[in-house]
């Protein structure tokens, strides 16, 4: 009989917008040995350009509100 194939535990991710994606990345960026400005500015780019402009500006004003509110 053929072995049945482990299914990998999928990673589970922040939902958009909550900027706990954000803060990971920038997170690991800053291990490499980066500020974390430069570290911000490497992760808003990357956001940027995966995302686009406008999607990327939403998610942005959405954690700003969320880091208010805190």
């Amino acid at each position: 009989m053929a072995e049945k194939k482990k299914k990998k535990k999928k990673k589970s991710t922040a939902p958009l917008g909550k900027g706990d994606r954000f803060a990971a990345i920038s997170k690991s960026i800053q291990k490499s040995g980066k500020s974390k400005k430069d570290a911000d500015a490497i992760t808003a780019s990357a956001g940027r350009k995966k995302y686009g402009k406008k999607k990327f500006a939403e998610l942005s004003a959405q954690g700003r509100r969320k880091q208010r509110r805190a």
